[in-house]
């Protein structure tokens, strides 16, 4: 029997390696204060600022590694000066826009500044 259902196509290598640049420039603009550059990189209507923590004046984010593939990029890092290490897992748009963002904090940290 074969399904009728449509099946999504994952996106092209353009849109993953767009989706990458993405994610780069929102910790920038992120650690800059600058919502309105992080919020140009948002899908309409998704991924507020609440998602991804915005750090304390000062902090920044230190990416160790971006691992990306189809519409999924993870990002590995630290966030300094509180040394709190982090796993943040990207859902891209079909466009390479950022439409969702979930964080994962080493064990034994805690979630909040």
């Amino acid at each position: 029997m074969n399904s009728r259902s449509a099946r999504r196509l994952p996106p092209s290598p353009v849109v993953t390696d767009s989706g990458v640049d993405h994610v780069r420039l929102a910790y920038d603009y992120l650690d800059a204060g600058d919502l309105d550059g992080y919020s140009s990189l948002l899908h309409a209507g998704h991924l507020g600022v609440a998602e991804l923590e915005r750090p304390a004046p000062g902090a920044r984010h230190h990416i160790t590694r971006i691992v990306a593939e189809g519409d999924c990029v993870v990002a590995m890092g630290r966030l300094s000066p509180q040394q709190r290490e982090f796993v943040d897992v990207f859902t891209l748009s079909a466009e390479g826009m950022l439409r969702a963002c979930r964080r994962y904090w080493a064990a034994g940290q805690s979630h909040r500044p």
